[in-house]
């Protein structure tokens, strides 16, 4: 049985648009699963569905006439007097694919519902050759919420602290621990036993370096990519110092940041920057970096309990909008700032002396921002790991 993503219910309001929809994110999320149940969900008996993996497949789009490739789609039963609506899966593997989408969209309005792995191509590849006639959707591993349902749990996460029971807490608890551990990829959610989500883990890495890092990359030193994601697994929720990275791994520090940004585009990191309201300083400052799934973190970092859930917090968050952090030079700061409205201080155990210091906190920061103060509120949801707390501080400007 195929279980539905959250994202569906974004896409489903452009089921029928003249617009391409295109799904993009990590290898292993779901979006061929996904992609397949769009198209079930299409009322329309005038569509095709096509595996780019296969290369017979990427055969049909290959060619220099395209009127030649409209030729292969009425093959392939497709009627251009009707409405048609063509599925393909991992475009990224089809060069001038982009133009090929425009043609067809333009001269005989033809629906594409498209998938791809790696945004780094995709995004310089669709920005302009397709501008006006795209969405594009990101997919990331499963949330919590989508955990449960992919669990098989009835339980629906409380949308407020104060519906949160100890029954509740303790259902919750042993499986946002198996959460935390293994991660949201759906392949290693369904395995049954901890031997079966580690060999998972395992095959997910070997496949994205050897798919995404290997064939895509092209990169001088492919050892060095490594040395580096295995180096940034180990610091999540830390300040990246470039200058220092790129002496410990021996190169220079544009090459560096290149590599950062192919890691970022093919959605195995992401690094957010400090708060600021100045765009130059913003620059200046170092980024904070975290991994797409704390089940690929915690099988080759080994991370402790409460990086785990910090990075947890922040697979959630980001799916909201942009994030940011602030940090004061004595160490002590805000994890996650949202779209530059509410801050987040992320504690796997929380006391009352943290709201103390998360007080003054904020009224500094609300101070460095020249920011509005509207409200202040404190919020304790008991979810977490062996009766750990999330203490969010929110910090509403108008």
């Amino acid at each position: 049985m195929i279980k539905p993503r959250s994202i569906l219910n974004k896409i489903e309001k452009y089921l029928y648009s003249p617009e391409a929809v295109i799904i993009t994110g990590k290898r292993r999320t779901g979006k061929t699963t996904l992609l397949n149940f769009i198209f079930k969900r299409i009322e329309s008996e005038n569509k095709i569905f096509l595996d780019l993996e296969n290369p017979l497949n990427r055969k049909y789009l290959e060619e220099e006439n395209y009127e030649r490739i409209k030729t292969s789609f009425e093959i392939l039963g497709l009627d251009f007097t009707l409405k048609a609506f063509i599925f393909l899966d991992e475009i990224q593997l089809v060069r001038g694919l982009p133009s090929v989408v425009k043609y067809f969209i333009d001269h005989y309005q033809i629906k594409f519902f498209l998938t791809g792995s790696a945004s780094f191509y995709l995004k310089n590849l669709f920005t302009e050759s397709l501008a006006g006639r795209k969405f594009i959707f990101e997919l990331f591993p499963l949330s919590f919420t989508e955990f449960l349902l992919f669990k098989d749990s009835s339980l629906k996460i409380p949308q407020s602290q104060s519906k949160i029971t100890k029954s509740i807490f303790d259902t919750i608890s042993p499986l946002y621990e198996e959460y935390l551990l293994f991660g949201g990829f759906p392949g290693v959610v369904f395995k049954t036993s901890v031997e079966e989500k580690k060999r998972a883990l395992e095959e997910l890495f070997t496949s994205f370096y050897q798919l995404e890092i290997l064939q895509l990359g092209d990169f001088r030193r492919n050892d060095v990519i490594r040395d580096l994601i295995l180096l940034l697994m180990q610091r999540v929720g830390s300040r990246l110092d470039i200058q220092k990275l790129s002496r410990d791994l021996g190169i220079s520090r544009p090459t560096l940041s290149e590599y950062i940004s192919f890691l970022e585009g093919t959605y195995f990191i992401k690094t957010i920057k400090p708060f600021s309201s100045g765009k130059s300083v913003e620059i200046r400052k170092m980024p904070k970096t975290y991994i797409c799934d704390t089940g690929l973190a915690n099988q080759f970092a080994k991370l402790n309990m409460g990086s785990l859930f910090e990075n947890s917090i922040f697979q959630s968050l980001r799916q909201i909008g942009e994030l940011n952090y602030y940090q004061r030079k004595s160490g002590a700061g805000i994890d996650f700032i949202l779209d530059k409205r509410i801050a987040y201080k992320v504690k796997q155990n929380t006391y009352q002396s943290d709201v103390r210091r998360l007080r003054l906190m904020a009224a500094v920061w609300m101070i460095l921002s020249t920011a509005l103060w509207c409200k202040i509120g404190f919020f304790l949801a008991l979810v977490g790991f062996n009766a750990a707390a999330l203490c969010f501080l929110c910090l509403t400007f108008k």
